[in-house]
């Protein structure tokens, strides 16, 4: 492909609003073009490098026997009414109405969908397990689109579902996804690690994430550096030993003015935080619920969510504290309470804790479980912190920023009941099919290989996903010389079927080079002053290596080295 025929936008400078280091240099490189907030263009390299990660996802969806279709993008808001998720999913859903006002979405993802077009059809035991899968834009209106493709409100994704008749079948299916992730995030060249993450919006139980460690990545990755333990902060737990004894006080009120935050209560009483037990008013589905936890630590809302197996949780606001909670805000507790407590375990055998008094300014000192408050249930919902040990108490937990690349979920019956979705067992018998969901970012991967993989020169392709495989650069074009070698290098290479990308263009050479290395092709290959004597000199892009060969042996040590590459 000649250079002066591809559309390669290029730029020096770096964009003002371009943080993470793969939008920068994919915009700079010429990659891709935003058109509005969160909607990028693919340019022509970036779109070859999608079609790249895509051949790879086909191939190893090919080896599971999972079958590729498509499906609408956009999506009849009755679909989504019945599976309830109209409603619950939130302002993300992008809603549109036709000209006979009938309601519709854009597809942020296709459970509902791919469920419609299963159900009455793979209505016997006979015909199952089944996956579909499909590569399409999907849409999710953002309210912060930001660090260019990595959270868009336009996006390419691979989502895959399985229809299976049995837990043992839904296992199958989950493990043989699991493991051709894992062989298309290796061939990606990317470094990843499977954690324990949390169902969210698509309901279901068993749930892990493909997280790419990255510094500009929005999720905290939880791990033990022997490598057994690794989760979402979101879902992460820790080892928690019991408080120590202490003698049992009377309970006494004590007058706290305008001390309301756990470090006033306690900075006024003469105590650590983590005498001081938090109540955290929460508003589950319509229900009040009041949580607590030891004053050092932080509610984590999935997993309280997850226990409470809540459809919406939100903190009550000061009016619903007064109306549903009885109490004053800043000074709630568990005392004399009529509504729900749970309480994290770090409240379990908590001596002479503080809690507040349910009225202004007003906290009591020794309050102690049982004799001062009741607890319904304990169960962990802490925010872990770093440096604390695994669950056996083992390991210590680090935390690394990591980019979600990918998810796999046990979905069970949820959208099969709710649609109607069902199939005929063995004894006759109607059941629900049984269903797992698997998705993939393919453009929220292309990030997240630049994150790992670009220097300050430009972007660094490997060999599986270049747009080209090897850049030809002759420095001089009005050297007759250079360019006839550098064509006759051209053909040779692309006889042994490797890409090529020359350089044809009439500019200085500091450009070609500077521009060479923002695109980050594997191999470049420069014609130059050395041409007339048969000389060319190879670059490997990764490792700045270079050698010079001469034209006879060029092709077949291109082509060697770029074999041996990653």
């Amino acid at each position: 492909m000649q250079q002066s025929k591809l559309f390669i936008p290029t730029s020096k400078e770096v964009p003002a609003d371009a943080e993470a280091l793969s939008h920068q240099m994919m915009l700079r490189a010429g990659y891709i073009k935003q058109i509005s907030a969160g909607a990028y263009a693919y340019l022509p390299l970036a779109y070859k490098v999608v079609q790249n990660i895509e051949k790879i996802v086909q191939e190893e969806m090919e080896k599971i026997n999972a079958v590729q279709m498509v499906v609408p993008a956009i999506i009849p808001a009755e679909l989504w009414k019945e599976s309830g998720r109209f409603d619950s999913y939130g302002q993300t859903l992008f809603k549109v109405n036709d000209r006979h006002d009938r309601e519709f979405i854009l597809g942020p993802t296709h459970e509902e969908t791919m469920t419609f077009i299963v159900r009455d059809l793979l209505n016997s035991y006979k015909k199952l397990p089944v996956t579909l899968y499909q590569i399409q834009d999907k849409f999710r209106d953002e309210d912060r689109p930001r660090y260019g493709l990595l959270r868009g409100r336009e996006f390419i994704m691979k989502d895959a579902y399985s229809f299976t008749s049995n837990q043992e079948q839904l296992d199958e299916s989950f493990n043989d996804m699991e493991r051709a992730y894992r062989n298309i995030f290796d061939r990606c060249g990317l470094d990843y690690r499977v954690i324990l993450g949390d169902a969210g919006a698509m309901g279901g139980s068993d749930s892990k994430e493909f997280s790419a460690p990255a510094a500009i990545g929005e999720d905290t990755i939880v791990y033990t550096e022997n490598g057994d333990y690794a989760a979402n902060l979101e879902m992460a737990a820790s080892h928690f030993s019991k408080n120590e004894a202490a003698e049992v006080q009377e309970l006494e009120e004590v007058a706290t003015p305008d001390v309301k935050s756990i470090s006033e209560v306690a900075n006024f009483l003469n105590l650590q935080p983590k005498q001081v037990i938090k109540a955290m008013a929460f508003i589950a589905d319509d229900e009040p619920v009041m949580v607590l936890i030891r004053g050092d630590y932080e509610v984590n809302d999935v997993k309280l969510k997850n226990f409470l197996d809540a459809s919406e949780l939100i903190e009550a606001t000061d009016e619903e504290i007064v109306a549903k909670f009885n109490s004053t805000p800043g000074f709630i507790g568990p005392k004399d309470t009529d509504v729900k407590v749970i309480a994290d375990l770090t409240v379990q055998g908590l001596i002479n804790g503080v809690i507040g008094a349910n009225k202004k300014d007003t906290h009591y000192i020794n309050a102690n479980l049982d004799r001062d408050y009741q607890v319904e249930e304990f169960v962990d919902v802490r925010v872990v912190k770093e440096g604390e040990t695994d669950l056996d108490g083992s390991e210590q937990l680090q935390f690394t920023k990591g980019i979600e690349i990918g998810h796999i979920f046990k979905l069970g019956t949820k959208y099969s009941k709710s649609l109607n979705a069902n199939f005929l067992d063995e004894n006759g018998r109607q059941q629900p099919l049984i269903m797992g969901c698997y998705g993939i970012g393919i453009s929220r991967l292309l990030s997240a290989i630049c994150e790992q993989n670009a220097d300050e020169n430009g972007l660094v392709w490997n060999k599986a996903l270049a747009p080209y495989n090897v850049h030809v650069v002759p420095v001089n074009t009005k050297d007759e010389t250079q360019v006839q070698l550098a064509n006759e290098l051209t053909n040779e290479l692309e006889d042994k079927q490797l890409s090529v990308l020359i350089d044809d263009r009439a500019e200085r050479a500091g450009v070609k080079f500077a521009e060479s290395e923002l695109i980050g092709l594997p191999i470049r290959v420069t014609v130059g002053k050395k041409a007339g004597e048969g000389i060319v000199e190879i670059k490997i892009r990764k490792t700045n290596e270079v050698i010079e060969v001469n034209k006879e042996e060029a092709a077949n040590k291109i082509q060697e080295l770029f074999e041996n590459l990653n």
